[in-house]
């Protein structure tokens, strides 16, 4: 059993998640990274581990499995991320370029929620 940050029922409730709600969820974190980077180390450093760990729950995710587009979108996006924790010295990732792309999950997600 894996002890997870998110607690150890994690993986029932993310996996009965629509992929917006994952990735807008997942958005939260990566915003909150932004945030707090250079200026609060600990917060930082928790949103990182968060999001990280919400990206690889979503990358266990057996409904993805047979999609290997959006696996492949959510290992890039993983990638992505790392680089921004990073300054952004392999790809130039910035925590508000990575933010625009999970916004609209996001906001999908909340249609979603609404109806």
């Amino acid at each position: 059993m894996t002890n997870y940050i998110h607690g150890p029922d994690i993986e029932e409730k993310w996996w009965k998640m629509t992929i917006a709600e994952q990735m807008g969820n997942i958005g939260s974190e990566v915003s909150r990274a932004g945030s707090a980077q250079g200026k609060n180390q600990k917060s930082f450093d928790n949103a990182v581990a968060r999001g990280l760990e919400l990206i690889d729950l979503t990358l266990s995710d057996p409904r993805w499995f047979k999609m290997r587009g959006r696996l492949l979108e959510i290992a890039r996006i993983r990638e992505v991320f790392c680089d921004a924790i990073f300054d952004g010295k392999e790809f130039g990732s910035t925590f508000k370029g990575i933010q625009r792309y999970f916004d609209i999950f996001a906001l999908q997600a909340m249609k979603h929620v609404g109806h």
